[in-house]
């Protein structure tokens, strides 16, 4: 193949891919997006094999057929609240392969020190740094997501000096290689040094962060394959990384914006190891310090007999795999007469749009998906709010109490509506390990069990109602 037709070949997957990203920005689109990326991905993988010389097709053959037949055997049987996890996981293994062909790389291109071109050699160190970040990181976010270790942040003295010491470690490794110094063991130390820096850098951020870090992460990977890209100097790679660092560190900002918080304030801000207590204090005296308890019945009346309903889903509805419940009570409303919407919170659940995903599967109307700014301005015209499983993205110390971690984060106005009800297994603190005086609020009613059962129940009241 010339390489005029391997360029333009090329050129048509970069647009594809450009496409991809234009299309996943909407719901009803991301499908066709997905699809026209797998169609650039496979352009490019086959146009790569018919321009460079193979060394072994069946050995690639077979890692193909085993990562893919395991990619394909995840995405169908994971479950929705499973998502996040596999997205950290998949995620980490990009970076990962990054920083395995910077090490094949330096091994092919530097047999003997002071033989490696200046701009492949800080390319090949960028890569290595980044995915070896990137693949430690997601790893802990992995790890911290499927509860193996705890979702609070794990906190040590000195942490943020050794955090530095590390990656400072790290850098002079990389500098001297990129130096002249190409000793093979030094690249094995810069990736080692790496992966541990990509530990300590996620360890300490709480679980109620991991929306931020999953993207953040992702953009990690997006710099490591583009750096990658100038290792091989493959122009399809370095683009298609670069999209994909610029569309994580835009959605690493807005995941920020949206908690009103800075990125620097999620990443070393250990967000989530103060005491629930210390949170709830300020603003006691907005409630009566009662909970109150509802049965299914009784909100069903509530619900059969208003004019609007705005759900509010969280990762309650997720772990309950309610989703789908939740669309056929609200169509049963609909019936009555009742206006139905969604209020979406952006950092809701685990990872950036992980309610949308959940409620597109149930086949939810689009437009009844309402964003932070416009679900706030009905919840004043609102008869119920019910809050599934949703705990942080709806607590109003966020607006009241300036001694809780959350204030100043935007958040959905539920204690707006007439009356609010939360679907809640517990009382027992959200993800951020704070309490929430919502649940204490005089309008409140909590209904305690599983999402989908206390759901299912709901929609038999209201069809007996």
């Amino acid at each position: 193949m010339s390489r005029d037709v391997t360029n333009l070949l090329y050129l048509i997957t970069i647009v594809t891919f450009i496409l991809a990203l234009r299309f996943l920005s909407h719901p009803t689109t991301a499908r066709r997006g997905n699809w026209i990326g797998a169609v650039g991905m496979l352009v490019a993988i086959v146009v790569t094999f018919a321009q460079h010389a193979v060394v072994s097709y069946w050995e690639i053959a077979v890692g193909m057929i085993v990562g893919g037949s395991f990619g394909a055997v995840a995405a169908r049987r994971v479950r929705m609240t499973a998502m996040p996890q596999m997205v950290a996981l998949f995620n980490g293994v990009g970076g990962g392969a990054a920083a395995l062909i910077s090490l094949a790389e330096f091994h092919n291109l530097a047999p003997d020190p002071g033989s490696l071109k200046t701009d492949i050699s800080a390319s090949i160190m960028l890569s290595a740094i980044i995915g070896s970040i990137s693949f430690a990181g997601s790893m802990i976010a992995f790890a911290k997501l499927q509860e193996l270790i705890r979702g609070r942040p794990i906190v040590y003295p000195l942490q943020q000096p050794t955090n530095a010491l590390v990656f400072a470690a790290v850098l002079a490794a990389g500098i001297a290689i990129a130096a002249g110094s190409e000793q093979q063991w030094l690249i094995w130390v810069l990736v080692a040094g790496a992966a541990v820096f990509g530990v300590l850098f996620v360890l300490p951020i709480g679980g109620a962060d991991m929306p931020v870090v999953i993207s953040l992460l992702n953009a990690f990977t997006g710099l490591a394959a583009a750096a990658t890209g100038f290792e091989l100097e493959n122009n399809v790679l370095i683009v298609s990384g670069m999209l994909v660092g610029a569309s994580g560190t835009f959605l690493t900002l807005m995941m920020g914006r949206a908690m009103n918080r800075s990125v620097a304030n999620v990443l070393f801000g250990a967000f989530g190891q103060l005491a629930p207590a210390a949170a709830g204090g300020a603003v006691a005296g907005a409630t009566d310090g009662q909970v109150r308890s509802a049965t299914a019945e009784d909100v069903a009346v509530m619900l059969a007999y208003a004019h609007k309903v705005v759900f509010v889903p969280g990762y309650g509805m997720a772990v309950a795999q309610a989703q789908h419940d939740v669309h056929a009570l609200a169509a049963l409303l609909e019936s009555r007469g009742v206006e139905v919407s969604y209020a979406i919170h952006p950092v809701a659940g685990r990872m950036p749009g992980h309610m949308n995903v959940l409620l597109a599967e149930a086949n939810v109307p689009y437009p009844q998906l309402k964003e932070l700014d416009e679900a706030n301005a009905e919840f004043s015209r609102t008869d119920v709010a019910l809050v599934i499983g949703a705990n942080d993205v709806v607590n109003p110390d966020a607006r009241n109490n300036t001694a809780s971690p959350i204030y100043g984060m935007p958040i959905l106005n539920v204690d707006n509506a007439q009356q609010v009800v939360v679907l809640k297994r517990s009382m027992n603190p959200g993800f951020a390990g704070i309490d929430n005086p919502l649940f204490l609020n005089p309008k409140t009613v909590m209904l305690f069990g599983d999402a989908k059962e206390s759901v299912d129940k709901l929609t038999s009241s209201v069809k007996a109602a």
